[in-house]
């Protein structure tokens, strides 16, 4: 196991702050992560009132949204991965909302 892993492993999710552009996670170890929304499409759709409806997940290891029905992983973030959602898999969720 690297030192990274071990890291990722205790650094978990405190605060969670999305803005219309930014998602911001504070983590347990002092670091604060932002990320770009556009990463997160379900997250740029959403209202302000889906975004704030945020709860952590897995002692801190994600942030799950009920009304958009996403999660992120702590450690994608701190890694810089985007989400892994199919164009296919947004556009059927995207056409469900508009209903």
């Amino acid at each position: 196991m690297t030192t990274l892993a071990t890291e990722l492993r205790m650094a978990s999710a405190q605060n969670v702050t999305v803005t219309d552009d930014t998602l911001i996670v504070d983590l347990s170890d002092g670091r604060t992560v932002s990320v770009p929304l556009a990463w997160f499409p379900r997250l740029l759709h959403g209202t302000a009132k889906e975004r704030k409806n945020w709860r952590l997940i897995g002692d801190g290891e994600g942030i799950h949204w009920p009304d958009l029905d996403e999660d992120v992983s702590i450690e994608n973030l701190v890694l810089g991965k985007p989400s892994g959602e199919s164009q296919k898999s947004f556009k059927k969720w995207l056409e469900k909302r508009k209903k």
